[in-house]
């Protein structure tokens, strides 16, 4: 079980968070997917604002790397985490990725 993993299995969330939360441990370093398809990802591809409600309610930012997930329309979209949307732009900017 990788490290993120374990700390979201022992979190109180719910389970539909938490399978968010673990499919976000997937996403590599330097890939960016969108709400859209992580909505797919955990097999509810109707659940785009529920997926991305839950994203904004990881408490375990940057570790569990929800900054890697952008809007369907190239957007930059929200950041919960500290520093917020320009803490978003400088993490994914370490990863090699520029979003405007």
């Amino acid at each position: 079980m990788k490290r993120c993993e374990k700390k979201i299995s022992q979190s109180s969330g719910t389970d539909f968070q938490k399978a968010v939360w673990n499919e976000l441990c997937q996403i590599k370093k330097g890939e960016i997917i969108t709400y859209s398809d992580l909505a797919k990802r955990v097999g509810r591809p109707k659940a785009t604002r529920a997926v991305a409600s839950a994203v904004g309610k990881n408490p375990f930012a940057p570790g569990v790397p929800c900054h890697r997930v952008i809007r369907s329309d190239g957007g930059i979209g929200g950041y919960s985490a500290l520093g917020g949307v320009s803490a978003k732009r400088r993490l994914l900017k370490k990863e090699g990725i520029t979003i405007d």
